[in-house]
């Protein structure tokens, strides 16, 4: 049986923030596709507690002990045993997505219309892990070709802020921990627009220091 603590965190679709080209137009027929192809509503998110660690700063670094849990098995994507990246939660047998799959997960996901919550819960014990767990969360659910990664990341790092900001109390995120994870997630956002050479304008940053 799977233990840890398990949580239900609310994920409400978040506005577009960036130009629209940046994702996929939607369908004429309606059909689909394009940015929100699929409204994200909830996510559920397990973690020992006694392996909490809200310390490790959102910096870039790869998500560790961050893993996409299946519900059931997903055969068309790459994969792993759960218990390889996720600690004390019980975890036996599960399968989880291969974590260098992220990108396979969001675009076939996408082709299939299959709705992430359906296929996925996800395991992470630190805070950094949670933030990249929620981002890539964002990216299951709008979908593009990835040509702009400045304006496609910061959608997806509004998503992920704003996700956290609504769910804080659940979490148990405090006001000093969250004004720092905002500093380090403009910092990011600041650096991607900066190497592609794109202006970091004063509304966008506003607006990310405004959630929560």
């Amino acid at each position: 049986m799977l233990g840890g603590r398990r949580t239900i965190l609310s994920t409400a679709p978040v506005p577009l923030v960036v130009p629209a080209g940046v994702f996929d137009a939607p369908a004429a027929d309606g059909a689909g596709g394009g940015f929100g192809w699929c409204a994200s509503d909830e996510l559920e998110w397990r973690c020992a507690v006694e392996r909490w660690d809200d310390a490790t700063p959102i910096d870039g670094s790869d998500p560790a002990r961050m893993v996409f849990v299946m519900k059931t098995l997903v055969d068309f994507l790459p994969r792993e045993l759960a218990r390889l990246h996720a600690f004390g939660l019980g975890l036996g047998d599960e399968w989880a997505l291969a974590p260098y799959a992220i990108d396979d997960a969001t675009d076939e996901l996408f082709a299939r219309s299959v709705r992430p919550r359906d296929v996925f819960w996800l395991a992470a014990d630190n805070l950094n892990a949670l933030y990249w767990g929620l981002h890539d969360w964002a990216h299951f659910h709008n979908h593009g070709p990835f040509e702009q990664r400045a304006f496609n990341e910061l959608q997806c790092d509004t998503a992920a802020l704003a996700w956290l900001a609504k769910n804080r109390v659940a979490i148990g995120l405090g006001d000093a921990r969250w004004r720092r994870l905002v500093d380090e997630v403009m910092e990011l956002a600041t650096m991607r627009f900066q190497l592609e050479g794109i202006a970091w304008d004063t509304e966008r940053a506003a607006a990310l220091r405004t959630i929560g």
